[in-house]
């Protein structure tokens, strides 16, 4: 990539120009041939997906003032042919129309730029390697987002026969009030969000968004032919499971997950050749439907107070060290600081949108407008030498929405985009931590365990044999 095709601003040009060249940038490989906006529509595909991502990257109070602010900085990046509609409702609709072809183009092209621009960082260990984790984001308190989102206890009560009113006079009991106050909460519109994150350069992947109750294993198993073949793919032990790991296996991929308590794993079973640290997933249910077992290899590595137990498919020491096992895995961390990035720094914890589909757009152009700015400026410090975990989101997204706020101004010597993108870098000195001991809403999990590890029986090295050593049937001609 030539200095030109980063030159992401000039002291001379005002700022507008430079977020235009910038997006400009972005959407060079996107392919958008197959959309096709109506004749007197005064939208054009590129000066749509223009102002959706300046619309997320702007930091005003309401999401119609986003909206106002980047529909400015468009028409004076003078790229439409004709000055678009002004109501901001207008725009949703047509975000609702065209969000899901948009998407894909954008994201075809995102993944383009991070495996050439990117390339030296998009291998781990020998590995592309992959992290997966959910979380929830809080919603507006509406009809609309409660339908949709709530868990499906919540949503399906509505239909039911409403609760008997409690008689006056009598109170409450502390506990009962606590209670009910728990589960308004678990009960409240919440939007679950399941990120398949690329480790070598911190940005996202690919996602899936569903109600608060959503299963992540099944999001996982959405996305799985998103991933490059031969990837690696690792998680915490909350997306443990025989058929999802089954489909990572057999689609050509690799799995590097963490496995507790809630997990039951053999030992010399001979379905393959023995050696140390070999173990086999195979639930008896599995067996009894006379399904192979998933063949593993342990990895045990010393925690902060418990070991922690590692597993990957990965059977080849030599292609897979058990230290480089361990490293990718506390790599997996970074998928945690995504979420504080997108949820914390971005402003992003709670949507704002009222109604469900707004809230969809809102997340999806949410992800794809930090995902677009981190990649640029990420492609912009690496000419520098700057490595990903070195980059300040909060001082990236000053970066950014300074020239937003002031498209019309030309920036003084020192205050160009590529200078202020230049400047969003973590500082050297190592902070102390100030988290408090006693914070009264710190949360403390369930302790993960320690899987069950057993001998196979002679009946199950019996089964195993016979599964391993049945035929394999096909069709002749």
């Amino acid at each position: 990539m030539s200095h030109q095709d980063t030159d992401v601003s000039t002291v001379s040009a005002p700022y507008h120009q430079a977020l235009k060249q910038a997006l400009e940038w972005l959407l060079a490989s996107a392919s958008l041939s197959n959309v096709a906006f109506r004749e007197d529509c005064s939208w054009t595909p590129k000066g749509l997906i223009f102002t959706a991502i300046l619309w997320v990257w702007s930091d005003e109070k309401t999401l119609t003032d986003r909206f106002f602010l980047a529909r400015k900085v468009v028409v004076a990046m003078a790229i439409l042919a004709r000055i678009p509609a002004t109501s901001y409702q207008a725009f949703l609709k047509m975000l609702r129309t065209w969000t899901v072809t948009l998407t894909i183009a954008l994201v075809v092209a995102f993944r383009q730029r991070m495996q050439t621009d990117l390339a030296d960082r998009f291998k781990v260990c020998g590995f592309q390697v992959f992290g997966v984790d959910g979380s929830r984001l809080e919603l507006p308190r509406t009809k609309s987002n409660e339908a949709r989102f709530s868990p499906a206890k919540a949503r399906g009560r509505s239909k039911s026969k409403p609760r008997r009113k409690r008689r006056r006079g009598r109170a409450r009991s502390r506990a009962s009030q606590a209670r009910r106050t728990r589960e308004k909460k678990s009960n409240s519109p919440q939007m679950w969000l399941t990120v398949m994150f690329h480790v070598g350069t911190g940005l996202p992947w690919d996602w899936r968004i569903g109600p608060s109750d959503s299963s992540e294993r099944d999001h996982l198993r959405q996305m799985i032919d998103a991933l490059p073949a031969g990837a690696l793919v690792t998680a915490d032990a909350g997306f443990v499971g025989y058929e999802y790991w089954k489909s990572l296996i057999e689609s050509g991929r690799h799995l590097l997950i963490r496995v507790g308590a809630n997990v039951r794993l053999l030992k010399n079973l001979g379905y393959v050749k023995e050696k140390n640290g070999l173990v086999y997933l195979w639930p008896d249910r599995e067996a009894a439907r006379n399904q192979p077992p998933l063949v593993l290899r342990l990895v045990v590595a010393q925690g902060g107070k418990h070991p922690v137990y590692l597993v990957t498919s990965v059977l080849d020491e030599a292609t897979l060290s058990d230290k480089q096992v361990v490293e990718i895995y506390a790599l997996r961390w970074g998928v945690e600081l995504f979420y504080r990035h997108f949820k914390q720094t971005f402003e992003r914890r709670k949507l704002r949108s009222d109604s469900a589909d707004n809230a969809e757009l809102e997340a999806t152009w949410s992800l794809l407008g930090l995902w677009a700015m981190s990649l640029h400026a990420q492609v912009e410090l690496a000419r520098k030498g700057v490595p990903a975990r070195r980059i300040s989101v909060a001082k990236m997204l000053r970066a950014y929405r300074t020239p937003l706020r002031q498209y019309k101004s030309h920036p003084d010597a020192g205050e160009s985009l590529r200078d202020l993108v230049s400047k969003a870098v973590i500082d050297p000195y190592k902070r102390a931590n100030k988290s408090s001991r006693e914070y009264p809403r710190k949360k403390h999990g369930h302790a993960i365990g320690t899987p069950e590890i057993l001998n196979a029986t002679k009946d199950q090295i019996n089964a195993a044999r016979k599964i391993r050593d049945q035929p394999t049937l096909g069709l002749t001609a």
